[in-house]
């Protein structure tokens, strides 16, 4: 089986290196291998030829990394590296070092044992270490969540998280439109609906940056998903 990472970069040079030799050098379950799919954002820093420089010395890592002819968003640029993501199940990893991926093997073990078809890594349930602070932040997030799951009918706890795992012949069947964060409550949204989906969450840690550390989501973006989720949910629901 293999394991697709998609990773959405942009403006991340000082940290997307140090992300990918994490990638690369966790444990996977066995009979588990990866590849990683990296796509930037045209990114206006020096992300893309820190890229270059780490594919080069590492010509070995099943790594491949594209760049968007202009700045489009995340959601726009994980649904670029989805389609060339050629893995048994695709899982979504931030481009910060505000998620751990030596917490991959708990998002494959509900799936490698056939309980699920999509998990998703919570920072609201468990005993795993969070960083403290925002409370806006916080409760803007678990607001999100309690209406996104109205309108799911799904019990979620934390569905603004990066960390998502999905097998890859349902995420490839959805019709993603969302250009920036929107990614988040209109892949929720879509998965809910997906015929027969099983959908898992297990508790994750959480090592979240201030804004002079690099962090980008605002209110803005809480504001469109509001949006996303009464658009996808209500008037432009996806029929499979």
């Amino acid at each position: 089986m293999l394991l697709s990472i998609v990773v959405a970069a942009y403006n991340e040079e000082h940290t997307v290196a140090a992300v990918l030799e994490k990638v690369f050098s966790v444990p996977l379950p066995n009979g588990v291998d990866r590849e990683v799919v990296v796509v930037d954002d045209c990114s206006r820093d020096g992300t893309w030829q820190v890229l270059e420089r780490f594919q080069s010395d590492h010509p070995n890592y099943r790594l491949r990394c594209f760049r968007q002819a202009f700045n489009q968003g995340k959601g726009a640029a994980l649904r670029r590296a989805i389609r060339e993501a050629s893995g048994t199940f695709i899982l979504v990893q931030d481009a910060d070092l505000e998620y751990d991926p030596a917490e991959y093997g708990l998002l494959l073990a509900p799936v490698l044992a056939g309980h699920a078809d999509v998990v998703y890594g919570s920072r609201f349930m468990g005993g795993n270490p969070h960083r403290i602070l925002f409370f806006w932040h916080s409760l803007g997030n678990k607001f999100l969540t309690f209406v996104s799951n109205m309108f799911t009918n799904l019990n979620l706890t934390d569905m603004e998280t990066c960390y998502k795992l999905f097998r890859a012949d349902i995420i490839k069947k959805i019709d993603l439109r969302e250009n920036r964060f929107g990614f988040e409550p209109e892949v929720t949204a879509k998965v809910a609906r997906f015929p027969g989906v099983r959908i898992y969450e297990v508790g994750i840690s959480y090592y979240g940056r201030t804004y002079a550390e690099g962090k980008k989501i605002n209110w803005k973006d809480g504001v469109r998903a509001i949006w996303c989720i009464l658009k996808y949910n209500i008037w432009a629901r996806q029929r499979f």
